[in-house]
């Protein structure tokens, strides 16, 4: 699979699985299906909107191809009509963020390699692309945002991810695959953070010295 292949085939995951996260906090505030289909396509082309604004594509990933905006709102209202059926929907909200997290990390980093940016420019567009739309969904969803969730690896684990891509393609790994790599490194990150709670250490405010 070529780079530009790939880059689109995880924009278009990253917007599927973003859109459902966006439903589900829908499902939450008890919208209406115009309410759905509005989180779903703010959370799923937010952090992409970001990231090709910043980088100054010849167009953002959704104006050139509308197709994004329509599978966004065709998982809004899948979700509108069955979420009742889930047990937790907080559960599947946070894994599903996962995983988009993920895929969103590795689809902002490889087009930042489409467009030649230096590491630096990669990484961060790669955390830009995988946060910002979840950030927006909660912060709009009236939600405590995930990624300012105390002590869980999010924002770590998309910084993570994005620098292990850049590395495997400072080391000669093909691009396709070092984005694969590094989406892999989001989620188990992520997924471990959930799981077994790893987490790096907090900071704790001290009485100043004298």
């Amino acid at each position: 699979m070529t780079l530009a292949a790939l880059v689109t085939a995880l924009d278009y995951g990253s917007v599927l699985i973003f859109a459902l996260t966006g439903a589900l906090v829908a499902s939450r505030a008890q919208l209406d299906p115009v309410g759905f289909v509005f989180m779903a396509a703010l959370t799923a082309v937010g952090g992409g909107t970001l990231r090709d604004l910043i980088l100054n594509r010849e167009a953002v990933f959704w104006v050139a191809s509308p197709s994004y905006v329509l599978l966004a709102a065709g998982a809004a209202l899948v979700v509108f009509w069955t979420a009742h059926l889930l047990e937790s929907r907080q559960r599947w909200l946070v894994w599903l963020d996962s995983v988009a997290l993920a895929v969103a990390v590795a689809a902002g980093a490889g087009v930042a390699m489409e467009m030649g940016s230096p590491p630096v420019i990669v990484v961060i567009m790669g955390i830009a692309t995988g946060t910002f739309g979840g950030l927006m969904r909660d912060v709009v969803g009236n939600e405590v945002p995930l990624i300012f969730k105390q002590g869980e690896l999010y924002l770590t684990a998309a910084f993570g991810g994005a620098v292990a891509a850049v590395t495997l393609d400072w080391l000669g790994v093909a691009r396709a695959e070092a984005l694969i790599a590094g989406a892999v490194v989001v989620w188990v990150l992520r997924a471990g953070s959930l799981t077994f709670g790893w987490r790096l250490p907090l900071y704790r405010p001290r009485p100043p010295r004298r």
